[in-house]
């Protein structure tokens, strides 16, 4: 049996080098392209918070939903607790006010009250804020607002909202977490 050698010539060796050469771009350009995405994924994170504005002086307080992410928090859904009952917010027009005045119907008496909607789909855009109930300039309706809130929170409304990111990761906020909780 004669044993057959591979002749090395200059036209195999640059062959098998061109070869070697397009793996290692090849492992490179996935391994970059890996990282890549990764960075993107976690470039793009909003950060929702129910911020609280009181000023007794000015008879004003404010409750808003601010972003203070990285890209826009699109709104999935807001339901509230309260007294062992679930409510969605959909079933009162997408409107907080609109909910707190069914629980509460002595806010029927706030003569200007300024609030807005929280719709599914609503993109809070990041570094921006989306104004829930705002009452200023009247210190009737401040200490009517305030009162009723209060009373509403020690008899235990408790409030979620789940949103998402353009990369559909998605997120909760509540008034018993410390900043959103990833949801999956």
């Amino acid at each position: 049996m004669s044993k057959s050698k591979i002749k090395w010539d200059s036209d195999k060796i640059v062959s098998l080098s061109a070869m070697s050469i397009s793996v290692i771009t090849l492992v490179i350009f996935i391994y970059q392209t890996n990282l890549m995405s990764r960075q993107n994924y976690l470039s793009i994170l909003p950060y929702l918070s129910i911020s609280t504005s009181d000023s007794p002086g000015d008879n004003s307080f404010k409750l808003s939903l601010e972003n203070h992410g990285v890209g826009p928090a699109i709104i999935e859904k807001v339901t509230f607790k309260y007294k062992d009952s679930i409510f969605d917010l959909t079933e009162y027009n997408d409107e907080i006010f609109t909910f707190l005045l069914a629980k509460a119907p002595e806010l029927d008496s706030i003569k200007t009250v300024s609030y807005s909607t929280l719709e599914r789909g609503t993109a809070i855009p990041s570094n921006t804020s989306n104004n829930i109930i705002e009452v200023k300039n009247s210190p009737d309706d401040y200490v009517l607002l305030q009162e009723n809130l209060g009373k509403l929170l020690a008899d235990g409304l408790y409030y979620e909202v789940i949103y998402r990111s353009i990369q559909n990761e998605r997120w909760m906020i509540n008034n018993h977490t410390q900043g959103p909780k990833k949801l999956n």
